[in-house]
Order: C-alpha cells, then sequence, then structure tokens
C-alpha cells in the first residue's frame, strides 16, 4: 500500500538547503492496525454506554475505555495521535488508507491534548479543552458548568474565562469560547431562577450557593433536571481547587448521558505525550488524570507516550485512585481485545523504503539511491528516528559537496539518539540502561547485578520502557533494541554523566561475574541455553574487556561434553591476543567443524596451540579436538600422538582421549586390543556406545543394537541429548543390517532427536543408515551415497564416506551383481591405508564368500575370522530372503 505524503511544511528542510528543485516530504507511515484499533475501541465504547445496563454514576464497574499507544521516542507516535484527530475531524484530510469511522457509532467529538511539559498543561487546562470540544454540541453542560463557574471564579477571581481562552495558546485553537460562555450562562440562568436569585455568578457563593445546594438536595421541581445528579451538591460544598475540579469530570461525563439521542455525541480524547504526566516517582498529576479517565466511562482515551500504562499493577494503590487488574482489565500485559495497551512497532522494511523514498526527491525521483536506503534501513532496526537523522545529514553532506555522499563517510552513529533516550530516565535507570548494553539478553535480577545496585526497582523500571523488547519464560528474557544498544555503546560520548573506560570495564566485570553465577545455578542442567547463553556473553565480555576467564573453563567444558555443537559465533580472525580470545577462537573452530572441512579446523586449533595463552588445564580442548581432525584426516600417527597427551594429562577430557586412542585401534582392525581397553572406559568413556562400534564390525548386530540402546538411555538419563542423538544414529545404522522393521523405526527416532542439533557425522551415519535399509531394493542407492560421500567429503569425515562405501557393498552383495561389487570395492579401496579401513574390505569378502585377497592387511577379529566371515554371509542371505526370489535381482 502506498504511503501518503502529508502536506506539514519541513522547516528544518526549508532552512538546509538554498536548493530550489529539491523537496523535503513529511512522511506518514502506514500504521492501518493503529487505525483499526481505535475504530474497534471506539465501537466498544459505545455500544457499552448505549447499553440499557449502563450506568454513567456507577463508580463500581471495571473500565474499558483507554486505548494506548506506547513506543520509543521517535517511532510516530505524535503524528499517530494527531492524524487519528485529523481523520475523525474530517475524513478527507487523514490518510487514505484509513476508512471511515463506522456511521452507525454517531457522532464523534475528537479532542487532542499534547501533555508535553513545555506546553505547561495542567488539569486546568485539559478540562477546559475538553469543554470547549463539546462546546461544538450546542447544548449547555449544566452540571459541570455550574461547578466549574464556581471553581473558576474562586481560584481566577476578576479574570473573565473568555480572556484566559484567548490568552491561552493551547486553548485557543480549539475555538468555540463564545459558545462556551453563553452555555455556561444559560445553565447560570436556570440554576438562578430556580432557587429565585440573580442569574449571575453571585449565585454560587455565601448565601446563594447554599440556596442552590438546598434546592439540589431537595429535589425541587425547578431544579429537578440538575437534582438527578446526586454528586453535584457536593462537589460544590468541596473546596474549589483542582482536586475538585478532577472530580467534576463525572459532571461531564453525566451531562453527556443526559443528552437526547439525536443531540449525543462521544468524546475521543487524545492525551499525547503522557510520560511527561509523571515521572513514576511522582505521580500526582497522572492521578488527576486518570481521575479523569475513571469518571468518563463514556469516552475514549487514545493515550500517546513512551511508556505503558502501569494503572494494572496493584502496587501502585495510594499513589493512584483505582488500580490492578480489576480496575482495569484491558490494561493489563496479554490482553490483546481492544482498547487495550499496544506497542508502536518499528518501521517494516517495506514501510521504511516507502519513508526514504518519498522523503527527499529531486524531479520526483528520491535522492538516496537504492544501495544507500538498503544499509539504512538495516541499520535503522525499524527506528524512525534513526532514519530521520540519517536523512538529514545526507541532506547536510549533499549540500555540501554537490553530490550524494558515498556510503562509508555517510554511514554514522547519532549520538542524538542516546540523548533522546537518556533524557528520560532518572540516574539509576541510565546506569542500567548502559550495563545491560553489554548484554545480548539480560533479566531484571542480572540488570541489577551488572549496574552494582542493591535494590532491583530501576530495572524494574527500565525493563518496562517501550525500547525493551520481551521473550516471555526465556532465562533471561529482555533485550534492548539492537540500534539502541550499539548506539548507547559506542556512540555515548557527551552526556554529563557518561562513563569512562574504567566505568565500562568495571560494569563488565560485574556482569560477568553475575553470568558466571547464572552459570552456577542454571547453567549445568540438562537444558543447555542457560550454557550457550553464558558462554556467548561471557566470552564476549572477557574478550573486549580483558578479563580473566574465571568460570568460562569450566562453561567451555560443559559445551563440548555433550558434542551437540550449536554455534558461538563465526570467528572474528582478529589477533589472539588474550586467554579469552584464544578460548573463544578454540570453541568457535570446534563447533564449525560440524561445517567446514576438518583441515581448516585443524589449522586454526594448531595456530592457537601456538600461541601458549590458554592456561595449562585448558590446552586440552584443542588439543583433544585436533587429534579428532587427524583422525578423519587420515593422519593417525598425529591424532594417536594427541590423544595420548590429552590422555595422560588426567584432565577432564582424558576419558574421552581414551576413547580416542581406541577409535584409531578399531580403525586398524585391532579389535581383540579394542575390548580390552574397552573395558577400563566406564561411564564416562562411553563405554556402551564404544562396544557396540567394535561389535558392528564384528557382524554381531543385534548385542551391537544393545550397546547402543543402552548407551543411549544412559546419556538420555544424565540429560547428554547431544550424545544420546549420537547412539541413536548408531542404533539406526547398525540395525539396518539385519531387521527392517526395527531399522525403520529406529531412523524415526534418530531424526526425531538430531533435529535442531548441529553433529555432523550423527547426521551422515544416519544417512548410511538409510542406504543399508534400502540395500537390494533401491535402484539409486548408488547416486544416493555419491551424495553421501560427497556431503563427507566437504566435512573432511573419512569413516562416513568409506561406511557409505560399505554399504553400496552390501547392495551389490544383496543383489548377487559381481560387476557392481566390483565397482564398489573400487570405491572402498579408496579409503582403505594400510591398515587403516582394511577391516572393511574384508568384510565386502565375506558378505559374498569370497577368498580375501593375499596383500590386505588382515584385521584381529574378537572370535577369528571363520564365525566373522559366517554373520556377514548370513545378513546377506537373510536380506535376499526377506526381498523374495526376485528381490535384488
Amino acid at each position: 500500500m502506498e504511503v501518503p505524503v502529508l502536506s506539514r511544511p519541513d522547516l528544518r528542510f526549508l532552512f538546509r538547503t538554498n536548493s530550489r528543485t529539491l523537496v523535503a516530504a513529511d512522511v506518514f507511515t502506514n500504521r492501518a492496525d493503529e487505525w483499526a484499533a481505535v475504530a474497534q475501541s471506539l465501537a466498544r465504547v459505545v455500544a457499552a454506554h448505549r447499553d440499557e445496563t449502563f450506568d454513567v454514576e456507577d463508580m463500581q464497574q471495571p473500565r474499558r475505555n483507554v486505548l494506548v499507544f506506547y513506543g520509543v521516542g521517535g517511532i510516530g507516535k505524535s503524528t499517530l495521535s494527531r492524524q487519528i484527530t485529523a481523520h475523525l475531524t474530517d475524513p478527507e484530510a487523514g490518510p487514505e488508507h484509513w476508512p471511515r469511522v463506522d456511521a452507525d457509532l454517531g457522532r464523534v467529538v475528537p479532542v487532542r491534548i499534547d501533555l508535553s511539559r513545555q506546553n505547561a498543561v495542567g488539569i486546568e487546562t485539559v478540562m477546559l479543552a475538553v469543554r470547549l470540544a463539546l462546546a461544538e454540541l450546542g447544548r449547555p453542560m449544566a452540571a459541570f458548568d455550574l461547578a466549574f463557574l464556581r471553581y473558576w471564579e474562586q481560584c481566577h477571581p476578576g479574570d473573565p474565562l473568555e480572556d484566559h481562552l484567548r490568552r491561552h495558546t493551547l486553548l485557543n485553537r480549539y475555538g468555540g469560547a463564545g459558545r462556551l460562555r453563553a452555555q455556561m450562562e444559560s445553565a447560570l440562568g436556570d440554576v438562578a431562577a430556580a432557587v429565585a436569585l440573580p442569574g449571575t455568578v453571585g449565585v454560587l457563593a455565601g448565601q446563594g450557593l447554599r440556596a442552590v445546594v438546598r434546592a439540589l438536595r431537595e429535589r425541587r421541581r425547578a431544579a429537578r433536571a440538575l437534582a438527578g445528579c446526586r454528586r453535584l451538591p457536593d462537589l460544590l460544598e468541596s473546596e474549589p481547587d483542582q482536586d475538585t475540579l478532577s472530580y467534576c469530570a463525572h459532571l461531564l461525563a453525566w451531562d453527556l448521558a443526559q443528552l437526547p439521542e439525536a443531540k449525543t455525541a462521544t468524546p475521543l480524547i487524545l492525551l499525547d505525550t503522557f510520560e511527561d504526566v509523571g515521572d513514576r516517582t511522582h505521580r500526582d498529576f497522572e492521578r488527576l488524570v486518570q481521575r479523569m479517565v475513571w469518571l468518563m466511562p463514556n469516552a475514549l482515551f487514545v493515550i500517546t507516550g513512551r511508556n505503558r500504562l502501569q494503572w494494572d499493577d496493584p502496587d501502585l494503590e495510594g499513589q493512584l485512585d483505582w488500580t490492578g487488574p480489576a480496575a482495569w482489565p484491558q490494561l493489563v500485559p496479554g490482553a490483546n481485545e481492544d482498547p487495550c495497551q499496544r506497542r508502536v512497532g518499528y518501521l517494516s522494511r517495506i514501510d521504511a523504503e516507502h519513508y526514504l523514498r518519498r522523503r527527499l526527491t529531486l524531479e520526483d525521483r528520491p535522492l538516496m539511491d537504492a544501495s544507500t536506503r538498503r544499509t539504512l534501513i538495516t541499520h535503522s532496526g525499524g527506528l524512525p528516528l534513526y532514519l530521520d537523522m540519517a536523512v538529514m545529514r545526507f541532506l547536510d553532506l549533499h549540500e555540501r559537496t554537490g553530490q550524494a555522499p558515498a556510503m562509508d563517510e555517510f554511514d554514522h552513529e547519532f549520538p542524538a539518539l542516546v540523548a533522546r533516550i537518556f533524557r528520560d530516565l532518572p540516574p539509576e535507570e541510565r546506569t542500567v540502561l548502559r550495563s545491560v548494553s553489554l548484554l545480548d539478553s539480560f533479566s531484571v535480577e542480572l540488570a541489577t547485578a551488572a549496574a552494582g545496585l542493591s535494590r532491583d526497582a530501576a530495572a524494574v523500571r527500565l525493563v518496562d520502557r517501550p525500547f525493551v523488547d520481551v521473550t516471555p519464560g526465556a532465562q533471561w528474557p529482555y533485550r534492548l533494541h539492537e540500534l539502541v544498544r550499539s548506539t548507547i555503546r559506542d556512540t555515548d560520548t557527551t552526556g554529563d554523566d557518561r562513563w569512562s573506560e574504567e566505568d565500562w570495564r568495571r560494569a563488565a566485570q560485574r556482569a560477568f561475574d553475575a553470568l558466571g553465577r547464572d552459570f552456577d545455578r542454571h547453567g549445568r542442567g540438562p537444558g543447555r541455553q542457560v550454557l550457550l547463553g553464558c558462554l556467548r556473553q561471557g566470552l564476549r565480555l572477557a574478550r573486549a574487556y580483558g578479563l580473566e576467564l574465571g568460570w568460562l573453563g569450566d562453561a567451555a567444558l560443559a559445551y563440548v561434553r555433550d558434542f551437540v555443537w550449536e554455534p558461538l559465533g563465526s570467528g572474528t580472525g582478529d589477533e589472539l591476543d588474550s586467554p579469552a580470545a584464544a578460548l573463544s577462537e578454540t570453541l568457535i573452530a570446534v563447533a564449525a567443524r560440524q561445517r567446514r572441512h576438518r583441515a581448516l579446523t585443524a589449522g586454526r586449533l594448531r595456530t592457537i596451540l601456538a600461541t601458549g595463552l590458554l592456561p595449562s588445564e585448558l590446552e586440552e580442548l584443542p588439543r583433544y579436538f585436533l587429534a579428532e581432525c587427524d583422525r578423519e584426516l587420515d593422519d593417525l600417527g598425529a591424532s594417536l600422538d594427541g590423544m595420548r597427551e590429552v590422555a595422560a594429562q588426567g584432565g577432564a577430557l582424558a576419558s574421552d582421549a581414551a576413547r580416542g586412542i581406541l577409535h584409531l585401534t578399531r580403525r586398524l582392525g585391532h579389535f581383540s586390543d579394542a575390548v580390552a581397553m574397552a573395558e577400563d572406559l566406564g561411564a564416562a568413556g562411553k563405554r556402551d556406545r564404544v562396544i557396540g562400534e567394535i561389535l558392528w564390525s564384528q557382524g554381531t548386530i543385534a548385542r551391537a543394537c544393545a550397546s547402543f540402546a543402552r548407551a543411549r538411555d544412559l546419556a538420555l538419563d544424565s540429560g547428554l541429548d547431544g550424545e544420546a542423538g549420537l547412539c541413536q544414529a548408531y542404533l539406526a545404522f547398525a540395525s539396518a543390517f539385519q531387521d527392517r522393521g526395527r531399522s525403520v523405526e529406529q531412523i524415526d527416532r534418530a531424526a526425531h532427536m538430531l533435529e535442531g542439533a548441529y553433529a555432523r557425522f550423527a547426521e551422515l551415519q544416519l544417512g548410511n543408515a538409510r542406504l543399508l535399509l534400502d540395500a537390494g531394493r533401491a535402484d539409486d542407492l548408488t547416486d544416493r551415497a555419491a551424495a553421501l560421500m560427497a556431503g563427507a567429503a566437504e566435512s573432511g569425515l573419512s569413516s562416513c564416506m568409506a561406511y557409505a562405501r560399505l554399504a553400496v557393498c552390501f547392495d551389490a552383495a544383496v543383489r548377487d551383481s559381481s560387476e557392481l561389487m566390483d565397482a564398489a570395492r573400487a570405491q572402498l579401496r579408496a579409503s582403505v591405508r594400510g591398515e587403516e579401513f582394511a577391516h572393511l574390505m574384508e568384510i565386502s569378502y565375506f558378505m559374498t564368500g569370497e577368498d580375501v585377497p593375499s596383500g590386505l592387511p588382515l584385521a584381529r577379529w574378537i572370535d577369528g575370522e571363520t564365525r566373522t566371515r559366517a554373520r556377514w554371509r548370513r545378513l546377506v542371505t537373510e536380506r535376499r530372503a526377506e526381498l523374495g526370489p526376485h528381490g535384488g535381482a
């Protein structure tokens, strides 16, 4: 949908250029959802006060007459408020894409009041503005007018109301001052006649006032119309101050309710810049405004400001008259029936594009080129204030040079963004905001600790600000808008309370220590989100501010223990200049090996080890995973040396290194030695999985599957989901040799367990299981195996490639095709390097019952060659029998 261009002059542009051809337009973005919320809210308020049971004097019913739009400064709330007013006043003047209000709702009287401090607005101004707008109805508001005239004569003696209205900048724009005075005098004359006194304001003082009140209480016939307003006498007798005046909103609502249906109307009162009504500490004015809202249930209030209303908070009882969800059920978080509280969202990319295309034009064409617009839109994060500042900077540079600036000189951070945000925050909230700008996400507790405060109050207030996004239920549910966050960190250099470098470092240390406490409490359990969050944020803080590693060592070992490998980052490529940098790059490299060739990971790990930056207890991390990479890269000698060194140190990865040595022994076909070594591994060394890996290669499939199942269940019980997924992938692979029904079930379960995991070896092994399942059945198996082998080659996973080649051999054996087997063995031979994987070639001969060629290194089978050969031959004949007389042909 096209974004309409408004005709309001842009004075900033006008006084920044001498050009007569450049054009700046004040662009208003779509906001169709916000207008729909206004229309829906208005319909519900009108329906409520038209209901026969509606009683404007009922003070007990909850209120549902407040629609709130809140959002960060510069998001377009004031513009939205102005456009709502314009559209209600004249549908032709507002945005073209907004539909008209339903005519069945009757007359709507909009009145917009800007509550910003610069306007010096008080409750008296607000009440007068609403009354002036209602003067357009042409009917006295008798109860209100009577009470207001008494207030005015007592509080403004000698100052005629019409003179005040004429002088008041905000009020004189409403017009209707003459009509208002006439209506008030009419109401006063009617009351004076009822009590047989002169029709002047004197009737509202002394004996005259007492006579009026007595007539109202006695419900005399002449005063009967007003006598129905049972709270009017008490208000006339009360001290005529601003507190009493706020209660007079009830009289205005009562007067509206008495109008005949043909003359009635619904006020739509827009209160803009509501953040200036109260600073959440001093709520005196907010209390008066809230009272007005409560006492006028037949009016819709549309409130726009930077912060959501807190009227639903019962803890504010005493500061405000009506608080809590029982009083304001549609102001609570999560309420979605209008009228409710709505955050004014950031601009979509489409809206931002329209904004920049229309904002500055030259001969009806956008002054900014498309690439510049795209870059700005990305940087802005949907924040209109940034886009507007960027437009002005672009204009300045264009006027200075006579041509469009290059993006590198134009790309800019704006300190004014910080100033706009900070100006609304008290000092403690500024401290919290600066502190959490160091964090990707945070909780109230974490924010308080990072700020070095002893109480949560400032953090609680901050998370309610509109530039803080929330993810309910998360460990750290809050996060700053990214542009706000980066601007605070990068350009917070001009404020009187700006931080020094040492201030930032102290805050980083406090945040780091608080993350460590969160890791100790929540990061060692089965769920990994807290662990990952602590690691990502802690590594970045330690690296940026030169902090000691502390708890990061334990967290890093916890991360690698489960072998899941969620990404921790992409690696910076920066100089390795600190232990934190070395640890960070180690973990990033180790995780990234699941998505890149093992040779690249090995090179990076060698570089890290060469720096000597890691403390001795953490050197085993890069050394162990370098040994793993060397194994997959077929450098078994280097892999064995590395595994032995890690195992000898007896550190956290010693049992993994012992298992690595066993893997190497198994790849060489030394199975009897491998079994003896497996008995010493224990649960920490994943003994059951290792035994399963040995047993399947012996052709003892049922026992191998039982070992894998035990290993999986033990891993699940220990909360090691990554290890459990790997064991399940192995179980699927082994079962696919023998039991089709069991294999289908195990493959499906493995696929489910590996969803969202970053375990490339397990994914490829699952692919090998699918190949084995379809051996003798699928005509495209060779092509599928080739695709899987290509994926394994990309990752440098030589074992997965070898197992895929073995699957092709199994298919050829089942089909009893010597031609296919010759081709399959030729591929498998590429995986054999001396003793490494020679046992797989030997198995291919066992499958067909052929003699093993001389010169092929022979494996050390657990119970001898004869029994092993028989088992593999039996697996082939069983598959043929399963397929029937024509299967596999």
